[in-house]
C-alpha cells in the first residue's frame, strides 16, 4: 500500500558497524509503530526491534546492547544502528510500518524490500 524504501546493508567484518535506513514514501502519512525484522533462508522471520511514534523501544534479546533503533517523524524514517556485528547477524533485514493515510480511517501494515547484511571474515 505505502512503499517503504530501505538502504544501508552491505558486507562487513565481525565487530564492524552498519546503519540501516527505511523511509515511508508518500505525502500526508501518519506513521505509527515502526519495526525491523530479519530473515535467514529456511528460517522464520524474526522481530529485531520496534519503536513507537513517541520513541518507546523494545529489542530482541540477541541484539540488546548492540543494536539501536531510532526514528525521525518529520522524515517518516526509521533507523537501525548495528554495532559489534557477528556472523550470526547475517540476514536480510526488513522494515515494517503501521501507517494511516490522510482521509482514511484504517491503518495499513507495510514492508520494505529488504536489505542484505552479511558479516564475514
Amino acid at each position: 500500500q505505502v512503499p517503504l524504501v530501505e538502504s544501508g546493508g552491505g558486507l562487513v567484518q565481525p565487530g564492524d558497524s552498519l546503519r540501516l535506513s527505511c523511509a515511508a514514501s508518500g505525502n500526508n502519512l501518519r506513521v505509527d509503530l515502526m519495526s525491523w525484522y530479519r530473515q535467514v533462508p529456511g528460517k522464520q522471520r524474526e522481530l529485531v526491534a520496534s519503536i513507537t511514534r513517541g520513541s518507546g523501544t523494545n529489542y530482541a534479546d540477541s541484539v540488546k546492547g548492540r543494536f539501536t533503533i531510532s526514528r525521525d517523524n518529520a522524515k517518516d524514517t526509521v533507523y537501525l544502528q548495528l554495532n559489534s556485528l557477528r556472523p550470526e547477524d547475517t540476514a536480510v533485514y526488513y522494515c515494517q510500518a503501521r501507517i494511516l493515510r490522510a482521509g482514511s480511517p484504517y491503518y495499513s501494515t507495510n514492508w520494505g524490500q529488504g536489505t542484505q547484511v552479511t558479516v564475514s571474515s
